[in-house]
């Protein structure tokens, strides 16, 4: 996992360190394991999201609704890494795994 300054100090300055840091690692083995590699500034963007959805699920908030046909055209390794993701935060409807999973299907991209 390649983090420039920003994305090392939006982990240094989350109040859920623990939490985020457990996160990214579970993300940085479910990519490997796809063979799915995020730029640096993919991973940064992916640490501010995967930071909010724990504010989320820590304060029990819910986000908007999410129509799920809008990602149809999104793999199913990537929703299937953004189940696990959202899963293993917890207390987060499944519309978030929809959110999330366009992260790592712009990383998957990468390769083409």
């Amino acid at each position: 996992m390649k983090l420039n300054d920003d994305a090392q100090t939006i982990i240094d300055e989350s109040q859920n360190q623990v939490e985020l840091q457990a996160a990214l690692e579970q993300i940085d083995t479910l990519l490997k394991e796809q063979q799915i590699q995020p730029s640096e500034l993919q991973w940064t963007i992916l640490i501010n999201h995967i930071n909010e959805m724990i504010k989320r699920s820590i304060a029990g908030e819910k986000m908007s609704g999410v129509d799920p046909k809008m990602f149809e055209e999104v793999s199913k390794e990537a929703l299937l890494i953004a189940d696990k993701v959202v899963q293993h935060i917890g207390n987060l409807p499944s519309d978030e795994m929809y959110v999330l999973s366009i992260h790592f299907e712009a990383a998957r991209q990468n390769e083409i």
